[in-house]
Protein backbone atom coordinates (compact mmCIF):
# COMPACT_ATOMS: atom_id res chain seq x y z
CA UNK A 1 0.00 0.00 0.00
CA UNK A 2 1.33 3.43 -0.94
CA UNK A 3 2.14 5.63 2.03
CA UNK A 4 0.27 8.91 1.88
CA UNK A 5 -0.26 12.29 3.50
CA UNK A 6 -3.68 13.83 4.01
CA UNK A 7 -2.46 17.25 2.87
CA UNK A 8 0.68 18.45 1.08
CA UNK A 9 1.60 22.16 1.04
CA UNK A 10 3.17 23.87 -1.97
CA UNK A 11 4.81 27.19 -1.17
CA UNK A 12 5.35 29.57 -4.10
CA UNK A 13 8.68 31.26 -3.29
CA UNK A 14 10.15 32.11 -6.68
CA UNK A 15 9.01 35.71 -7.00
CA UNK A 16 11.42 38.44 -8.00
CA UNK A 17 9.82 41.06 -5.78
CA UNK A 18 10.45 43.92 -8.21
CA UNK A 19 8.46 46.38 -6.05
CA UNK A 20 11.09 45.95 -3.32
CA UNK A 21 13.67 47.32 -5.74
CA UNK A 22 17.23 47.22 -4.33
CA UNK A 23 16.25 44.83 -1.52
CA UNK A 24 15.67 42.00 -4.03
CA UNK A 25 18.50 42.61 -6.49
CA UNK A 26 20.28 39.49 -5.25
CA UNK A 27 17.71 37.43 -3.36
CA UNK A 28 14.14 36.19 -3.82
CA UNK A 29 11.44 38.13 -2.00
CA UNK A 30 10.65 35.35 0.53
CA UNK A 31 14.31 35.45 1.64
CA UNK A 32 14.20 39.15 2.58
CA UNK A 33 15.05 39.63 6.29
CA UNK A 34 12.19 40.66 8.54
CA UNK A 35 11.60 41.46 12.19
CA UNK A 36 15.22 41.38 13.42
CA UNK A 37 15.65 37.58 13.40
CA UNK A 38 13.38 36.22 10.67
CA UNK A 39 13.03 36.01 6.91
CA UNK A 40 9.63 36.39 5.26
CA UNK A 41 9.42 32.68 4.41
CA UNK A 42 9.59 31.77 8.11
CA UNK A 43 5.92 32.66 8.50
CA UNK A 44 4.27 30.23 6.04
CA UNK A 45 6.76 27.52 7.01
CA UNK A 46 5.97 27.99 10.70
CA UNK A 47 2.25 28.08 9.95
CA UNK A 48 2.57 24.71 8.22
CA UNK A 49 4.28 22.87 11.06
CA UNK A 50 2.07 24.57 13.69
CA UNK A 51 -0.96 23.40 11.68
CA UNK A 52 0.25 19.79 11.56
CA UNK A 53 1.28 19.89 7.89
CA UNK A 54 4.73 18.33 7.66
CA UNK A 55 5.21 17.96 3.90
CA UNK A 56 6.07 21.17 2.09
CA UNK A 57 7.40 21.78 -1.40
CA UNK A 58 9.10 25.18 -1.74
CA UNK A 59 9.08 26.33 -5.37
CA UNK A 60 12.03 28.60 -6.13
CA UNK A 61 13.14 30.32 -9.32
CA UNK A 62 14.51 33.87 -9.04
CA UNK A 63 17.88 34.20 -7.24
CA UNK A 64 17.37 31.03 -5.16
CA UNK A 65 20.83 30.68 -3.56
CA UNK A 66 20.16 32.47 -0.26
CA UNK A 67 16.73 30.85 0.10
CA UNK A 68 18.06 27.36 -0.62
CA UNK A 69 20.86 27.74 1.91
CA UNK A 70 18.51 29.19 4.51
CA UNK A 71 15.95 26.40 4.27
CA UNK A 72 18.58 23.64 4.23
CA UNK A 73 17.16 20.39 5.57
CA UNK A 74 14.25 22.15 7.30
CA UNK A 75 15.45 21.40 10.83
CA UNK A 76 14.61 24.84 12.36
CA UNK A 77 10.94 24.32 11.44
CA UNK A 78 10.88 20.62 12.43
CA UNK A 79 10.58 19.76 8.75
CA UNK A 80 13.55 17.39 8.51
CA UNK A 81 11.46 14.24 8.06
CA UNK A 82 12.25 10.84 6.56
CA UNK A 83 8.86 10.81 4.85
CA UNK A 84 7.71 14.30 4.01
CA UNK A 85 9.53 17.33 5.36
CA UNK A 86 10.56 20.34 3.29
CA UNK A 87 11.86 20.06 -0.28
CA UNK A 88 13.21 22.89 -2.42
CA UNK A 89 11.86 22.51 -5.96
CA UNK A 90 13.48 24.43 -8.83
CA UNK A 91 12.56 24.37 -12.52
CA UNK A 92 14.31 21.48 -14.27
CA UNK A 93 15.02 20.26 -17.77
CA UNK A 94 12.85 17.49 -19.19
CA UNK A 95 13.42 15.37 -22.29
CA UNK A 96 10.58 16.81 -24.35
CA UNK A 97 10.05 20.24 -22.84
CA UNK A 98 12.00 22.61 -20.63
CA UNK A 99 10.88 26.00 -19.33
CA UNK A 100 10.92 28.39 -16.42
CA UNK A 101 7.75 28.50 -14.37
CA UNK A 102 5.33 30.50 -16.52
CA UNK A 103 2.91 31.40 -13.73
CA UNK A 104 1.66 30.20 -10.37
CA UNK A 105 -0.46 27.42 -11.86
CA UNK A 106 2.31 26.27 -14.18
CA UNK A 107 4.75 26.12 -11.28
CA UNK A 108 2.46 23.67 -9.48
CA UNK A 109 1.76 21.75 -12.70
CA UNK A 110 5.48 21.21 -13.27
CA UNK A 111 5.73 19.64 -9.81
CA UNK A 112 2.72 17.32 -9.88
CA UNK A 113 5.04 14.31 -9.69
CA UNK A 114 6.33 15.58 -6.33
CA UNK A 115 2.79 16.00 -5.01
CA UNK A 116 1.66 12.58 -6.26
CA UNK A 117 4.58 10.91 -4.44
CA UNK A 118 2.58 11.48 -1.25
CA UNK A 119 -0.84 10.59 -2.69
CA UNK A 120 -2.59 13.42 -0.78
CA UNK A 121 -6.33 13.95 -0.60
CA UNK A 122 -5.82 17.70 -0.43
CA UNK A 123 -3.23 20.24 -1.60
CA UNK A 124 -2.56 23.55 0.14
CA UNK A 125 -1.15 26.34 -2.06
CA UNK A 126 0.69 29.17 -0.28
CA UNK A 127 2.46 32.40 -1.15
CA UNK A 128 5.93 32.96 0.26
CA UNK A 129 5.70 36.72 0.75
CA UNK A 130 3.00 37.30 3.40
CA UNK A 131 3.35 37.99 7.13
CA UNK A 132 0.64 36.30 9.20
CA UNK A 133 -0.17 33.49 11.64
CA UNK A 134 -2.84 31.08 10.42
CA UNK A 135 -4.00 27.61 11.42
CA UNK A 136 -4.37 25.87 8.09
CA UNK A 137 -5.91 22.82 9.81
CA UNK A 138 -9.05 24.88 10.58
CA UNK A 139 -9.28 25.88 6.95
CA UNK A 140 -8.85 22.25 5.91
CA UNK A 141 -11.69 21.18 8.25
CA UNK A 142 -13.94 23.83 6.70
CA UNK A 143 -13.00 22.58 3.23
CA UNK A 144 -13.93 19.01 4.16
CA UNK A 145 -17.18 19.99 5.92
CA UNK A 146 -18.29 21.99 2.86
CA UNK A 147 -17.43 19.09 0.56
CA UNK A 148 -15.55 21.75 -1.40
CA UNK A 149 -13.43 21.37 -4.50
CA UNK A 150 -11.53 24.55 -3.71
CA UNK A 151 -11.42 26.79 -0.64
CA UNK A 152 -9.87 30.26 -0.79
CA UNK A 153 -8.69 32.06 2.34
CA UNK A 154 -10.05 35.60 2.33
CA UNK A 155 -9.80 38.74 4.42
CA UNK A 156 -11.72 42.01 4.47
CA UNK A 157 -9.68 44.93 3.11
CA UNK A 158 -10.41 48.67 2.88
CA UNK A 159 -12.45 49.59 -0.19
CA UNK A 160 -9.68 51.88 -1.48
CA UNK A 161 -7.28 48.89 -1.55
CA UNK A 162 -9.67 46.27 -2.93
CA UNK A 163 -8.66 46.80 -6.56
CA UNK A 164 -5.17 45.47 -5.72
CA UNK A 165 -6.54 42.00 -4.92
CA UNK A 166 -8.59 39.17 -6.29
CA UNK A 167 -12.07 39.86 -4.90
CA UNK A 168 -14.53 37.12 -3.89
CA UNK A 169 -18.29 37.62 -4.10
CA UNK A 170 -20.06 35.06 -1.96
CA UNK A 171 -23.46 33.71 -0.98
CA UNK A 172 -24.60 33.67 2.69
CA UNK A 173 -23.22 30.12 3.12
CA UNK A 174 -19.75 31.26 2.01
CA UNK A 175 -19.93 29.68 -1.43
CA UNK A 176 -18.32 31.78 -4.16
CA UNK A 177 -20.45 32.87 -7.11
CA UNK A 178 -17.97 35.31 -8.66
CA UNK A 179 -14.23 35.88 -8.66
CA UNK A 180 -12.87 39.26 -9.84
CA UNK A 181 -9.13 39.57 -10.43
CA UNK A 182 -8.07 43.10 -9.38
CA UNK A 183 -11.34 44.80 -10.40
CA UNK A 184 -11.40 48.58 -10.96
CA UNK A 185 -14.83 48.76 -9.30
CA UNK A 186 -15.00 45.89 -6.79
CA UNK A 187 -18.39 44.59 -5.71
CA UNK A 188 -17.13 43.59 -2.27
CA UNK A 189 -14.07 43.99 -0.05
CA UNK A 190 -13.46 40.28 0.57
CA UNK A 191 -9.96 39.75 -0.83
CA UNK A 192 -8.19 36.53 -1.67
CA UNK A 193 -5.08 35.97 0.47
CA UNK A 194 -3.43 33.73 -2.13
CA UNK A 195 -3.98 30.71 0.14
CA UNK A 196 -5.91 27.86 -1.50
CA UNK A 197 -6.91 24.33 -0.54
CA UNK A 198 -7.83 22.02 -3.40
CA UNK A 199 -9.21 18.53 -3.39
CA UNK A 200 -6.25 16.93 -5.11
CA UNK A 201 -7.98 15.16 -8.01
CA UNK A 202 -9.86 18.33 -8.96
CA UNK A 203 -6.65 20.35 -8.93
CA UNK A 204 -4.88 17.83 -11.17
CA UNK A 205 -7.75 18.01 -13.66
CA UNK A 206 -7.82 21.80 -13.95
CA UNK A 207 -4.05 22.20 -14.04
CA UNK A 208 -3.90 19.76 -16.95
CA UNK A 209 -6.68 21.63 -18.76
CA UNK A 210 -4.88 24.91 -18.12
CA UNK A 211 -1.59 23.56 -19.44
CA UNK A 212 -3.33 22.51 -22.66
CA UNK A 213 -4.75 26.02 -23.19
CA UNK A 214 -2.34 28.03 -25.39
CA UNK A 215 -4.10 31.27 -24.46
CA UNK A 216 -3.77 30.82 -20.69
CA UNK A 217 -1.33 32.90 -18.64
CA UNK A 218 -0.94 29.84 -16.37
CA UNK A 219 -2.10 31.69 -13.26
CA UNK A 220 -4.43 30.52 -10.49
CA UNK A 221 -6.22 33.84 -10.05
CA UNK A 222 -6.57 34.69 -13.73
CA UNK A 223 -7.22 31.24 -15.19
CA UNK A 224 -7.63 28.19 -12.95
CA UNK A 225 -10.01 29.58 -10.34
CA UNK A 226 -12.35 31.23 -12.92
CA UNK A 227 -12.34 28.00 -14.94
CA UNK A 228 -13.41 25.99 -11.90
CA UNK A 229 -16.11 28.52 -11.05
CA UNK A 230 -17.45 28.57 -14.61
CA UNK A 231 -17.60 24.77 -14.57
CA UNK A 232 -19.81 24.81 -11.47
CA UNK A 233 -17.29 23.34 -9.03
CA UNK A 234 -17.94 23.78 -5.30
CA UNK A 235 -15.85 26.77 -4.22
CA UNK A 236 -15.94 28.42 -0.81
CA UNK A 237 -14.34 31.38 0.94
CA UNK A 238 -12.68 30.82 4.31
CA UNK A 239 -12.75 34.08 6.24
CA UNK A 240 -9.58 34.98 8.15
CA UNK A 241 -9.76 37.69 10.79
CA UNK A 242 -6.20 37.91 12.11
CA UNK A 243 -3.22 40.01 11.08
CA UNK A 244 -2.16 39.60 7.45
CA UNK A 245 0.22 41.76 5.45
CA UNK A 246 1.43 41.43 1.88
CA UNK A 247 4.99 42.79 2.20
CA UNK A 248 5.57 43.20 -1.50
CA UNK A 249 6.29 46.94 -1.37
CA UNK A 250 8.78 49.12 0.48
CA UNK A 251 6.06 50.82 2.52
CA UNK A 252 4.29 47.59 3.49
CA UNK A 253 7.58 45.96 4.52
CA UNK A 254 8.44 48.95 6.71
CA UNK A 255 4.93 49.02 8.21
CA UNK A 256 4.98 45.31 9.01
CA UNK A 257 8.29 45.69 10.84
CA UNK A 258 6.91 48.61 12.84
CA UNK A 259 3.83 46.52 13.71
CA UNK A 260 6.13 44.33 15.84
CA UNK A 261 7.01 47.17 18.23
CA UNK A 262 5.34 48.44 21.38
CA UNK A 263 4.14 46.90 24.62
CA UNK A 264 1.06 45.59 22.80
CA UNK A 265 2.27 45.12 19.23
CA UNK A 266 -0.15 44.91 16.34
CA UNK A 267 1.52 41.64 15.37
CA UNK A 268 3.04 39.59 18.20
CA UNK A 269 5.93 37.31 17.22
CA UNK A 270 6.52 36.43 20.89
CA UNK A 271 3.30 34.41 21.15
CA UNK A 272 4.35 31.10 22.74
CA UNK A 273 1.13 29.46 21.56
CA UNK A 274 2.10 29.96 17.91
CA UNK A 275 5.87 30.06 17.59
CA UNK A 276 7.54 31.50 14.53
CA UNK A 277 10.61 29.39 13.86
CA UNK A 278 13.74 30.59 12.08
CA UNK A 279 17.34 29.66 11.37
CA UNK A 280 19.17 31.76 13.93
CA UNK A 281 22.64 33.16 13.21
CA UNK A 282 25.65 32.12 15.25
CA UNK A 283 26.21 35.32 17.19
CA UNK A 284 26.96 36.45 20.75
CA UNK A 285 24.36 38.27 22.87
CA UNK A 286 23.64 41.89 21.97
CA UNK A 287 25.72 44.53 23.77
CA UNK A 288 24.71 48.03 24.88
CA UNK A 289 27.52 50.48 25.67
CA UNK A 290 27.54 53.04 28.48
CA UNK A 291 26.25 55.82 26.22
CA UNK A 292 23.67 53.69 24.42
CA UNK A 293 20.04 54.83 24.36
CA UNK A 294 17.49 52.31 23.05
CA UNK A 295 13.73 52.93 23.09
CA UNK A 296 10.85 50.90 21.63
CA UNK A 297 13.10 48.79 19.41
CA UNK A 298 13.91 45.18 18.53
CA UNK A 299 17.60 44.31 18.76
CA UNK A 300 18.84 40.91 17.54
CA UNK A 301 21.80 38.79 18.63
CA UNK A 302 25.28 40.09 17.90
CA UNK A 303 24.32 43.78 17.80
CA UNK A 304 26.57 46.37 19.43
CA UNK A 305 24.81 49.60 20.34
CA UNK A 306 26.86 52.59 21.49
CA UNK A 307 24.64 55.34 20.07
CA UNK A 308 20.88 56.03 19.95
CA UNK A 309 18.23 53.71 18.53
CA UNK A 310 14.56 54.71 18.58
CA UNK A 311 11.49 52.93 17.22
CA UNK A 312 13.58 50.65 15.02
CA UNK A 313 14.22 47.01 14.15
CA UNK A 314 17.83 45.80 14.00
CA UNK A 315 18.84 42.38 12.67
CA UNK A 316 21.88 40.43 13.89
CA UNK A 317 25.44 41.82 14.06
CA UNK A 318 24.50 45.45 13.45
CA UNK A 319 26.86 48.04 14.96
CA UNK A 320 25.65 51.53 15.91
CA UNK A 321 28.69 53.56 16.96
CA UNK A 322 28.73 56.23 19.67
CA UNK A 323 27.13 59.47 18.50
CA UNK A 324 25.20 57.73 15.71
CA UNK A 325 21.39 57.93 15.64
CA UNK A 326 18.87 55.52 14.14
CA UNK A 327 15.15 56.38 14.20
CA UNK A 328 12.06 54.79 12.65
CA UNK A 329 14.19 52.42 10.61
CA UNK A 330 14.81 48.81 9.67
CA UNK A 331 18.49 47.82 9.68
CA UNK A 332 19.46 44.38 8.36
CA UNK A 333 22.31 42.09 9.39
CA UNK A 334 25.95 43.14 9.38
CA UNK A 335 25.37 46.85 8.76
CA UNK A 336 27.54 49.46 10.48
CA UNK A 337 26.37 52.99 11.24
CA UNK A 338 29.48 54.96 12.19
CA UNK A 339 30.06 57.81 14.61
CA UNK A 340 27.94 60.88 14.01
CA UNK A 341 25.86 59.36 11.21
CA UNK A 342 22.06 59.73 11.20
CA UNK A 343 19.52 57.26 9.81
CA UNK A 344 15.86 58.31 9.71
CA UNK A 345 12.78 56.58 8.28
CA UNK A 346 14.84 54.13 6.23
CA UNK A 347 15.37 50.50 5.30
CA UNK A 348 19.02 49.50 5.08
CA UNK A 349 19.92 46.10 3.65
CA UNK A 350 22.63 43.68 4.83
CA UNK A 351 26.35 44.52 5.15
CA UNK A 352 26.03 48.26 4.44
CA UNK A 353 28.52 50.79 5.84
CA UNK A 354 27.17 54.24 6.67
CA UNK A 355 30.26 56.32 7.34
CA UNK A 356 30.74 59.14 9.82
CA UNK A 357 28.57 62.20 9.36
CA UNK A 358 26.38 60.67 6.66
CA UNK A 359 22.65 61.46 6.64
CA UNK A 360 20.18 58.83 5.44
CA UNK A 361 16.53 59.82 5.00
CA UNK A 362 14.58 62.48 6.85
CA UNK A 363 12.46 62.68 9.97
CA UNK A 364 9.31 60.61 9.51
CA UNK A 365 7.06 63.60 10.20
CA UNK A 366 8.41 65.53 7.20
CA UNK A 367 9.78 62.84 4.87
CA UNK A 368 8.07 62.22 1.51
CA UNK A 369 9.13 58.58 1.44
CA UNK A 370 11.26 55.82 2.92
CA UNK A 371 14.96 55.88 2.02
CA UNK A 372 16.35 52.50 0.94
CA UNK A 373 19.96 51.32 0.71
CA UNK A 374 20.72 48.06 -1.10
CA UNK A 375 23.01 45.26 0.01
CA UNK A 376 26.77 45.66 0.54
CA UNK A 377 27.09 49.32 -0.39
CA UNK A 378 29.08 52.07 1.29
CA UNK A 379 27.89 55.59 2.03
CA UNK A 380 30.81 58.01 2.24
CA UNK A 381 31.51 60.43 5.06
CA UNK A 382 29.12 63.39 5.19
CA UNK A 383 27.14 62.03 2.22
CA UNK A 384 23.39 62.56 2.11
CA UNK A 385 20.60 60.24 0.91
CA UNK A 386 17.31 62.04 0.42
CA UNK A 387 13.98 60.75 1.72
CA UNK A 388 12.37 58.32 -0.71
CA UNK A 389 15.64 57.56 -2.56
CA UNK A 390 16.41 53.96 -3.47
CA UNK A 391 20.16 53.40 -3.77
CA UNK A 392 21.95 50.27 -4.99
CA UNK A 393 25.50 51.58 -5.52
CA UNK A 394 28.22 53.20 -3.43
CA UNK A 395 27.89 56.89 -2.57
CA UNK A 396 31.08 58.94 -2.41
CA UNK A 397 32.17 61.26 0.38
CA UNK A 398 30.04 64.40 0.51
CA UNK A 399 27.81 63.22 -2.37
CA UNK A 400 24.05 63.82 -2.34
CA UNK A 401 21.74 61.11 -3.70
Amino acid sequence: MQRSKECVAMLLAGGQGSRLYALTNNIAKPAVPFGAKYRIIDFPLSNCINSGIDTVGVLTQYQPLVLNEYIGNGQPWDLDRNFGGVHVLSPYQKKSKSAWYEGTANAIYQNLNFIKMYNPEYVLILSGDHIYKMDYSKMLRAHIENNADCTIAAIEVPLKEASRFGILNTNPDGSIYEFEEKPKQPKSTLASMGVYIFTAEKMYKYLELDDDDPNSSKDFGKNVLPAMLNAGERMFAYRFEGYWKDVGTISSLWEANMDLLGEQPTFDVADSAWKIHSRNPLAPPEYLGDAAVVTNSMIALGCEIYGTVENSVLSSNVIIEEGATVKDSVIMSGTIVKKGAEVNYSIIDEDVVVNSGARIGEDKSTAKGIAVLGRKISVGENAKVAAGSIIDKNIMEGEEA
